[in-house]
């Protein structure tokens, strides 16, 4: 498993790294199932998440997988903060935010993902 914990100014973020890889969508799969098992282990409304998915693509296969992902994890993420997401991959993240409910939002940096993680 790629994804793991980070700690950034005393707080705890879960870093989910589906970054490089481009059109292989089992891997992408295979990392969702480890990273759900992780979060829905968690106390509901605690999870800081960082997901990164530069240089991978998302296309409609993957859409309703990420989709009941999301909904299963929502109740156990306080924040979404996303990376790598631009031009139609933020079209579907726009997407699938309005149908599971789950709010992203979208950075250019993990410097700026993770200040904003942590501010209340």
């Amino acid at each position: 498993m790629r994804s793991r914990w980070i700690e950034y100014k005393g707080k705890k973020i879960f870093y989910q790294d589906f970054s490089d890889l481009f059109f292989n969508t089992q891997a992408v799969k295979q990392e969702l199932v480890e990273v759900q098992s992780i979060v829905i282990n968690e106390p509901n409304d605690s999870v800081l998440v960082m997901s990164n998915f530069q240089d991978t693509e998302i296309g409609s296969e993957l859409m309703p997988i990420l989709n009941a992902a999301s909904k299963m994890t929502k109740d156990h993420v306080h924040k979404t903060a996303v990376l790598g997401v631009t031009g139609i991959k933020r079209t579907l993240g726009d997407l699938l935010s309005r149908l599971t409910g789950q709010p992203l939002m979208y950075f250019d940096t993990e410097e700026e993902a993770k200040e904003w993680l942590v501010k209340e």
